[in-house]
């Protein structure tokens, strides 16, 4: 089964999209688009994309309008006015260091966000950039001081990320805004889930179709709702603002010409290139 599977995503797949392993029966993916010329919301349905009106985390209606996924240019898939991120937030990444006792959060820049199937580009003097596979949080509606027993009520869905780190100046300069910031640093896509039990959801980062990480997202040290109050206590999260949970396991370096490819049952693959 998983043969067969693979080789019906492999289309998508080479255009940085996947189906992802159906991990509930209503779960609804919006994407963002684009299509000669234009920019749309849509639902992903198969092989083809419904456009639809209105507001994505409001009031919102299919136009009747379709195109095909193999016709568009899928970009990232919100707009955030900020972008979060958390680290230390899987036993297996922690190595020796001991487990925090709250949410770590950073800022991730806009202009590090990248759509799926762009480059990530590996800036000038960068020699140690690493791939980290994360799921991401969506937020739907404004949330401020929210208590974590309110906190799932903020989220929209989720969607897949790429936090792309260069270790050596994430552990050399005073402030991680070129370490995690550069641009196309933050690859995101290729759609948002709404419906998904994350928790139910493997994520795996594949560099040139090698497995290098594979981890069940239960496993996080701190859920989405904790995250989203946590954060929420001292920053007011927007409707499109985006939540980099943070990555399991080890990571490595890639080279110009690599491939990388994140993948969460359920929501599906994004995929980039590097070049440099």
């Amino acid at each position: 089964m998983e043969i067969s599977r693979r080789v019906f995503c492999s289309g998508m797949a080479a255009m940085g999209i996947g189906l992802g392993q159906n991990t509930g029966d209503k779960v609804v993916k919006y994407v963002r688009y684009e299509h000669r010329g234009k920019i749309s919301y849509g639902t992903l349905d198969g092989d083809s994309i419904k456009e639809i009106r209105g507001d994505l985390f409001g009031s919102r209606a299919e136009t009747g309008a379709k195109a095909k996924l193999s016709e568009v240019k899928l970009l990232w898939p919100c707009e955030p006015t900020k972008i979060l991120a958390v680290g230390l937030n899987y036993k297996s990444h922690l190595g020796e260091r001991p487990a925090p006792e709250k949410p770590e959060l950073f800022f991730k820049p806009l202009t590090s966000l990248q759509h799926p199937g762009a480059e990530i580009v590996i800036p000038s003097g960068a020699k140690n950039v690493h791939y980290e596979g994360e799921l991401v949080i969506v937020i739907g509606k404004k949330a401020q001081r929210v208590s974590q027993e309110r906190a799932a009520d903020y989220i929209f869905g989720y969607t897949c990320g790429n936090d792309v780190s260069e270790r050596d100046w994430q552990r050399g300069d005073l402030q991680w805004w070129r370490a995690k910031g550069s641009d196309t640093f933050g690859p995101l896509g290729p759609a948002i889930a709404v419906g998904l039990d994350y928790k139910k959801s493997r994520l795996q980062t594949r560099l040139n179709g090698e497995v290098k990480q594979s981890q069940v997202l239960s496993d996080l040290l701190f859920d989405a709702p904790t995250v989203v109050s946590f954060a929420s206590q001292y920053v007011t999260l927007e409707r499109g603002d985006v939540i980099y949970t943070g990555t399991p396991g080890a990571t490595s370096a890639m080279k110009p010409g690599d491939v990388v490819e994140i993948e969460i049952d359920g929501i599906g693959v994004l995929k980039n290139k590097v070049t440099g």
